[in-house]
């Protein structure tokens, strides 16, 4: 049953977004039939506006009679609680001219929509950060008093994440012009199309951080779903960049790098890895060596951490590189020693394969030993799947990447995404597409 739900979930967050996407039919067509709304709770505090166009006629200044009044209400959560903004807009008419005037609602998220910005920044976040799915956070929420359906809040979640896309875009173009990118992809299952059975889709992470070495832009991470590994995907994601990637050794990325592209790092962490795997299966003593050695490199790295990529590459110069060209050429002398089938020499090739990718850190500051900054922001993907279990669909996995981009990116600096979140919501309708930047979460205040 538990399935069921989730597929639902996912296929009404994709179709949501699509609609939000679709420009409106050269024709009229036959209006969907809507289910019809229930009223917000009785129980639930009214916290009421009165929406008034002043004392005056705004046509010819006469004083203004009472007709009537418009009332709107709108379901919000305050963090801990639900209550009920009431809009109230009095209908008034000119004593003079009988003008008849009435203030305008405010723009909201989701026009005509009933929910506010700050249920909408915690539907959100309760999915995709605290990896709670609709069905769930229904049933919480009904224990509260409160009818949410499940397919209510897909709909919100798919017109929220279209609303939002102009953000992360803006950031993933923050994160391409860095000097330095991490990028990592992992697994996520798919729905195919008519059969109900899924195929295995990726989540791929491109993070800009340069914290480490003392930079001043601040750290963001960018999302994007595909449907499958190809190395199409990132050569597309990286178009024209020309910075340095930290990567893993998949050879999708190999067409990222190369003249006028990308500069590739490799990762010492995955050495590492391959050693640590032989000597956790057979005690080896040259895989115990190997790690102590690349133990020791990381000893270098917690000295240069916060200093400048100047101050880090003098450094890495005096005390690391001994370290580094003193391994290889101590893997090279073990490897003759060794059977070449054996799990050990594979190990050992790999390593000596991908560390001369991973000396360009040696020189230049800005770099990593590794990269684990990619791996740690792929972990709330790899804690989500194992929740809400799949995508629905390339836009329903579009939608999760938006999600992902904009959470990430605000716990990245240290901001409570669903504070920053509601703060976006209540303005990004009428924000100018060219001033997106004062709505990045390094931009917000917990007193705005």
């Amino acid at each position: 049953m538990d399935q069921l739900q989730l597929f639902a979930e996912n296929e009404e967050i994709a179709q949501a977004a699509t609609e939000t996407k679709q420009p409106p039919p050269a024709e009229p067509v036959a209006p969907k039939a809507k289910p019809k709304r229930k009223p917000l709770p009785e129980h639930l505090e009214r916290i009421e506006q009165i929406l008034s166009v002043g004392e005056d006629c705004p046509e010819c200044g006469g004083d203004l009679s009472k007709l009537g009044e418009d009332v709107t209400e709108e379901l919000e959560y305050i963090p801990g609680r639900f209550v009920v903004n009431k809009f109230s807009r009095p209908r008034v008419a000119c004593r003079r001219c009988e003008a008849v005037s009435q203030a305008p609602m405010p723009s909201r998220p989701i026009e005509r929509g009933r929910p506010g910005p700050g249920l909408l920044a915690h539907v959100l976040v309760s999915k995709f950060a605290d990896h709670l799915p609709l069905y769930r956070q229904s049933q919480i929420y009904a224990r509260e008093g409160v009818d949410l359906d499940r397919s209510t809040m897909a709909d919100w979640v798919g017109k929220s994440t279209a609303l939002l896309e102009p953000l992360a875009e803006a950031i993933a173009k923050r994160v391409k012009n860095g000097t330095s990118l991490f990028a990592d992809d992992t697994p996520l299952k798919m729905l195919a199309p008519g059969n109900k059975k899924t195929k295995t889709a990726r989540i791929w992470a491109y993070v800009r951080d340069e914290r480490p070495w003392a930079g001043q832009s601040p750290p963001c991470v960018w999302y994007q779903f595909t449907i499958d590994r190809k190395g199409e995907h990132p050569v597309k994601h990286l178009s024209g960049y020309q910075g340095w990637v930290h990567a893993d050794g998949y050879a999708g990325f190999n067409d990222v790098f190369g003249k006028d592209k990308a500069s590739e790092v490799a990762c010492m962490a995955h050495i590492r890895r391959k050693f640590v795997d032989v000597y956790t299966a057979q005690g080896s003593a040259i895989a115990e060596e190997a790690i102590k050695r690349i133990a020791q490199l990381y000893g270098v790295e917690k000295l240069a951490r916060g200093q400048s990529p100047e101050a880090r590459a003098a450094l890495r110069q005096e005390n690391a590189k001994p370290i580094f060209d003193d391994l290889e050429d101590w893997l090279h002398a073990q490897l003759p020693k060794i059977s070449g089938k054996s799990p050990l020499a594979k190990a050992i090739r790999y390593a000596l394969g991908r560390m001369t990718k991973t000396r360009p850190y040696l020189e230049n500051g800005f770099l990593e030993l590794d990269n684990n900054t990619a791996e740690r922001a792929m972990k709330p993907v790899a804690i989500g799947r194992k929740n809400w279990m799949f995508a629905g669909s390339q836009r329903g996995g579009n939608s999760m990447a938006i999600a992902f981009t904009l959470i990430e990116t605000a716990k990245f600096n240290k901001v409570d995404p669903q504070a920053w979140l509601t703060w976006v919501l209540e303005r990004i309708a009428d924000h100018k597409i060219n001033r997106l930047d004062e709505l990045m979460p390094w931009n917000y205040s917990s007193e705005a």
